[in-house]
Parts: C-alpha cells; structure tokens; sequence
C-alpha cells in the first residue's frame, strides 16, 4: 500500500482555513457595551441574582429608534425590554434581524469542538455554490454530495494477474459538483482552497467561530424600534440583563458598655461591566431572592409537523346507507369570552418602572469622612433641603460620595475610632421601599460609576440596639476550642433595610476586635454575629431519655384516647475562670427531633431553624450554673379497655391524671369490674394450659394403646391396663376443668354485659 503524504494528512486543516478566510473580509474585534444609542441611561437598579435593571430616557426625531444590542444579552432584553413613548403614553413595536437559517444548519454544528470534518461540512452544505481550487484546475458548482471512497487499487501500479497486489489510494472522499446540467466528480484529497459564494453563509460560519472562541457573542445585534408616526418622541426604555451582583459590607460599633445603643454602618460594593460609564445615573439595590434565568428568544426554532398528503388521495369512500335519527337540535355553542386589557400605570414621576413608591424617609450619612464639592445633577428633579455634594476617586475600587456637604470642609486626620467620630464620618442617604417582597435602596444623590470599576456607596448609617455576649454551639468554636463559646455581637435590626449576608467588622473600645458574617436579616429582626473565641469560659453538656408518660386524654364508650409522652432531658454547664460579675451565655441547643417540644420554656428563649437559643445566666459573684431542657414528643393513640394492657394503663392513667370526684365515681367500679374481668381470663388462661397438658397427655396414652392393639404378651397387657386408667382418670379431670371454665366464662360474660352497659353513658374528660 502506498504510505499517504504529509501534505495529505494536512489539507483538510488547510482547507478549512482557507474556506473561512476566503469567505469575506472580516474585520478586526473589539469590546462592546451591553446596549448602546443616543438615549441617556437614567436610572440603574441591581439585584443579588445576577441581572440588572436598566433605565434609558431621551428625545427621538423620526419614527425609528436603533439600539445596538450585545449578541450575549438579545435574549434577555426580549425578556423585559419597555418602550414607551411618553407624549401619546402608549408602547410601539420592536424588531429585529433574525440570524439566517444557515445559523441552525448541520454544517454549523460540525464546528463544535472535537467533532466534525472537512467532507461532513461539505456534504452538509448540499445545494451551495462554492469555487473549488484543485491540482487540475479551477471548478465551480452547486455541491451535490460527497462520499467515502475505500481503498482502490492505484491504475499506474497494476501488474499481471499472480503478482504482487498493486498498490492503494487510501481512504479519500470524492465530491460532486453540479454546474448547469453537468456533474463533476473531484478527489477530496485533490482540493486545495474553497471559496463560498454565499456570503450570508461566510458570516455565519465566522459567528459560529466566534462564538467558540467566546468573541462573537460580544458583538452587538441592531435592534430597531418602530413608533407611531414621524415627529419627535420622549421616550422611556427599559430592560433587565445580566450584570454581576452588588456585595453588601457592614460595621458595627460596640457601646462603652457593651450593651446599649450601638452603631451600624452598611455600604454596598458596585461593580460596572456594561461596556459603558455610568454617568449621574439613579442607582438603587435590591435585595432578596428574585428568579432569573436564560432563555432563548432569539433564535427561530422549527415545530416538526405530519406530512398527511399522501392520506388524502389513498382515501376511499364506500357506500353505507343513510339512517334517520330522532334526536333533537344541539344548542348553539356559546361565543369565547373577549379579554379585557389593562392600562399601564405611571409613578408620581411620569416613570414606568417596575418598583414600588418609597415607604420610609431617607437617612443621613456619607463614605468614609472624605469628600470634595460637586453641583448637583442636572436631571434632578427635586431638591433636598441640605446642599447636595459628592466626590469619586479614581481607583480599581472607588468610593461614591452618596452624601450631603457639611458646611466645613475639614482636613483628613487621624480621630479617635468612636461610636460619635465613626457616626460623623458616614452619612448615608439612601431610602427603602418595597415591591413585591423586595427591599430596595434607593440612593438619594445621582452617582457615577466609570466602566469596569467598583463603586462603594454607603447605604446605612443608624443607631441599633446592641450588645457583646457569648454563644455556644455544639461542638464548640472550632478545632482546639471545643468547649469554648464565641463572643458575639447582638443586635435588632431597627432600619427599614434588608441586611443581606456579607462581612461584618466589629469594632469595640475604640479599636477592631474582630469580624464575623451573617445570613439574611430582615427589618425587625434581631442577628447575633460570632466574632472571635472566649477561652476564658467553658460549657458541658449532658443527655439522657426519661422513661414514656402517658397522659389521659379522654374514655368514650370503653375507647381510651392518651398522649404518649416521649422525654429527652439535656444539661447544659457554663462555667468561667475569672469572670465574678456575672455573665451570660447563649447555647445553641439542637431540637432532638421535628416533633419536639420543650416541656417548660426557660424565660428568653428564642427560636431559630431547627434549635432554640436559650440563656444560661451566671450570676454576679458565681462562677458556674447550668439550666436543665426537657424536650418532649407528644403521640395520641386509643386503646380499647377490652385489650391486654388496659387495665394496666387504666389504674396508672387514674393515679396520673387530676379527675374530677365525679369522674372519679364514674370510673371506680368500671376499674374493679375490669380488673375482675382481667382476674377471670387469668384463671381461665390457667386451667386451659392445664387442659392442654390433659389433652397431650391422653394423646401420648392412645397411641400406646394402638400400637399395642395386637400385642398378647404380658407386658403388653400390663401397659394397656395402665394407659387405659390413665386415660379414666384424666377424663375425670378434663370434666372437672371443663366445668370450671364453663362457670368462668358464665361469670365473665355478666360481668361484661354489665361492664358494657356502663360504658355505654360513660365520657370522661380530665381537667387539664
């Protein structure tokens, strides 16, 4: 066999290059922002979940509004995208180029990554005109198919019949090409550049390859949006896309005496990757849990339907006869109900966004003690009574002046780290509202965030109710500090704001003393933040199970309802080394299961997801104490006072529960009739296992009679005579049993007849 070349094994990459590159001339790349026209962004809202809202405003003259869109963001602005026109107040129409159908084409998908071939990419391209560069010459057609060739002998080396096998061309391919009504067939291998003439086609291949290569999809899509008539045009367009989520960070400042009002401080970390600056823009964050998701809009899909035609003329009538029915006229269908729509409402401020007006006033405060003056923005609409002011500073991480001016300007130094110099330096004004079980914060002043920059911009600036103390989880504050609790920070959350989870620095007389982090904490709700480990005090624990209480419920016609009480009792044990003014620690104590509950609630306990946190509070001049948790699962059950055990738990059910004299008059003889009852069946249980014994014991002498039936030896004799007085004698007893159990079973059957009719008025319900 002939070896196959280098330059062989090579052309299928040349080729593909080459059909790619001769296709079009395709220009350089470059970065594109998320939407771009001539409408001003106004107003930017960011959620947790990785979308944005955006909001643009601006004057249009004619009647086509273009928007350049990124490819990687077309479907989520189908998803949302708002146009209104603000003069006539009614929405107008959008469309958009669709990609060309080549875009879902087979030869497309050959691209992918680790599949595909020169010769699958041509044969999926059936019916296209493609220019072909060869050894012999320069072909031009329609491509009609392309097929595998085997090996074929090599017609320059056959040889003689019974000589050595001639050799091979080797795998190939062959395509045909179909120009007017000829065809012409070319070896694949043969094929050394091919040119589409489809310059459609050329395009999709180079956003195909982009795509691969994580470009094309940033490239941006036009997207025209048609309006009703021809003059100018005030327009709000709105959209949510995909932009990073903002991160919250906070501080909270320890009262002198660790306990008291406390301060909190919240900023929210803003990052810009639109592509573009964020300039005087309304910003407002989010926060909560939204659902957003991706969703393919864009691109046209096909619905796979049933040829039928040929069913239509292979049908055949056959000849049936008419019938007559008698049945009476079916009513008339009822026309479909018409569907009412529903006018757009607008917000005080002519706006059509999807938020909720501000339910609580905006509170005071600024970034970190700097700032520089800056005149308010010019789109804002209202003023507020203090002078509006803000700085940015250029960085990789920059910090929004979000504040109002003070009416000096001090110079920066160091100051003391105090609740008072720390409240000072911040004020933050932002506002709350609320939409759709979202908290929002709107900040108050237009903020500035270049492209591809972080902004800090302070949200929170308010005086909490706090306090330093100690909780214990089970297991301790880590490796090496099992029995230790932590030293946390517990404060209300008396702000109108959401806090979401984020890092928590604590800082307490006059220096940092730790941080910490948090879940979600609502407004209203109170958060307790581990900050560092207190060696200095330990804590013990111990379990057990308590024997099953019953607890009588209530007896009802001879049925006992009672609550099955299961019991696990913990101990908890604080003790300290040094600490003789009292102290307090919370535990962390873990529900023993879903259905528990504790039996006495120590007083400040509090719940949480799956276990309490209760106090154990050492008085001043102790040094330990500990606090006992009894959990208990209450089950109901009935049991009928005929079962085994009743009687058994009637008279312990009587001694535990607090009946009433009359309850108690009511249940006396029932008791004492039942225990009779109980005292019959024990004897009768008795004498049956007696005459059981008889009956294994007579049996045992039948058989030695039957097999000694036959047998006329003496001692055969002598054993027939004995098992036959045997027999007598336990006849008599069997008699005697029999007649016991027959007056038994009389005297149990009056007692229960008369057991019956008292049950039958009886009701019985405990005092609780």
């Amino acid at each position: 066999m002939r070896a196959i070349s280098t330059a062989t094994l090579l052309t299928p990459c040349l080729l593909m290059a080459g059909l790619l590159l001769s296709a079009c001339d395709y220009q350089g790349r470059s970065e594109y922002p998320t939407t771009s026209a001539n409408l001003q962004l106004s107003r930017v809202v960011l959620y947790r979940n990785g979308v944005g809202y955006f909001e643009r405003r601006g004057e249009v003259d004619g009647n086509i509004l273009r928007i350049k869109v990124r490819k990687d963001q077309i479907n989520d602005l189908l998803k949302s995208m708002t146009i209104v026109d603000r003069k006539s107040g009614q929405a107008v129409s959008v469309s958009m180029p669709l990609d060309p159908q080549t875009w879902a084409n087979v030869a497309l998908a050959t691209l992918s990554p680790g599949r595909g071939s020169l010769a699958a990419v041509l044969d999926s391209l059936r019916g296209m005109v493609v220019e072909l560069g060869t050894t012999i010459g320069t072909l031009e057609g329609r491509i009609v198919m392309v097929e595998h060739i085997a090996d074929e002998p090599d017609p320059s080396t056959v040889r003689a019949r019974g000589a050595t096998a001639p050799e091979t061309l080797g795998q190939d391919h062959k395509l045909t090409l179909m120009q007017e009504n000829e065809l012409q067939v070319v070896r694949l291998s043969k094929v050394t550049s091919i040119t589409l003439q489809d310059q459609d086609l050329a395009m999709q291949f180079h956003r195909r390859l982009d795509a691969a290569a994580g470009e094309g999809m940033f490239q941006q899509v036009d997207v025209a949006i048609r309006l009703t008539g021809d003059t100018s045009h005030d327009l709000v367009v709105s959209y949510v896309v995909e932009a990073p989520m903002w991160k919250p960070t906070y501080r909270v400042v320890l009262p002198k005496d660790g306990k008291g009002e406390a301060l909190l401080q919240a900023w929210a970390v803003v990052d810009n990757t639109s592509g573009e600056d964020w300039r005087d823009v309304k910003l407002a964050l989010t926060a909560g849990a939204p659902i957003a998701f991706r969703y393919d809009l864009h691109t046209p899909r096909e619905v796979f339907r049933e040829d039928l035609s040929g069913r239509i003329h292979q049908r055949r009538a056959r000849v049936a006869m008419g019938e007559t029915t008698y049945e009476e006229d079916g009513k008339d269908m009822a026309p479909p109900a018409e569907l009412e729509a529903e006018d757009a409402e607008r917000d005080d401020d002519g706006d059509y966004g999807l938020m909720a007006k501000s339910e609580a006033r905006p509170r005071d405060a600024m970034v970190g003690g700097m700032r520089q003056p800056r005149s308010p923005a010019p789109r804002a609409k209202k003023k507020s009574k203090r002078n509006g002011g803000g700085s940015y500073y250029d960085a990789r991480l920059r910090t929004a002046d979000t504040t109002t001016g003070l009416e000096e300007t001090r110079e920066a130094e160091p100051a003391a780290v105090s609740i008072d110099s720390l409240r000072r330096s911040t004020l933050a004004r932002a506002k709350a509202s609320k939409a759709s079980g979202l908290t929002r914060f709107d900040i108050a002043q237009p903020v500035t965030v270049p492209d591809s920059t972080s902004t800090m911009v302070a949200i929170i600036n308010q005086a909490v109710q706090g306090e330093e103390t100690f909780l214990y989880r089970p297991g301790g504050a880590g490796v090496g500090y099992e029995p230790n609790p932590y030293r946390v920070v517990r404060f209300r959350n008396t702000t109108p704001f959401v806090l979401e989870s984020g890092p928590i620095s604590i800082y307490s007389g006059g220096s940092f003393v730790g941080e910490g982090i948090s879940e979600t904490v609502g407004s209203g709700t109170s958060a307790t933040v581990p900050f560092a480990v207190e060696t200095g005090i330990m804590v013990e624990r111990e379990s057990k199970s308590t024997p099953e209480e019953l607890k009588l419920v209530k007896i009802v016609r001879g049925t006992i309802h009672v609550e099955r009480f299961h019991q696990v009792t913990t101990i908890w044990k604080a003790q300290a080394q040094t600490m003789k003014d009292g102290f307090q620690v919370l535990i962390r104590h873990p529900k023993a299961g879903p259905h528990y509950k504790l039996k006495v609630r120590p007083e400040g306990t509090e719940d949480l997801p799956g276990a309490y946190l209760v106090p154990v509070k050492v008085p001043a001049g102790q040094l330990k104490n500990k606090i006992e948790l009894i959990e208990q699962t209450p089950s109901r059950t009935t049991i009928s006072i005929w079962s085994r055990d009743a009687l058994k738990l009637l008279e312990r059910l009587v001694i535990a529960t607090n009946l009433s004299e009359a309850d108690r008059r009511k249940l006396d003889p029932i008791v004492t009739m039942r225990r009779d009852i109980g005292r019959i069946d024990t004897i009768v249980e008795g004498i049956r296992k007696q005459q059981r014994e008889l009956d294994r014991r007579s049996e045992h002498h039948r058989r030695v009679l039957r097999r000694l039936k036959d047998d006329k030896s003496l001692e055969a004799t002598k054993l027939r005579r004995e098992s036959t007085a045997a027999l007598a004698e336990f006849g008599k007893e069997g008699d005697t049993i029999g007649r016991e159990i027959v007056k038994l079973e009389g005297e149990r059957l009056r007692k229960t007849l008369k057991l019956e009719e008292l049950l039958q008025t009886l009701t019985i319900t405990p005092s609780k």
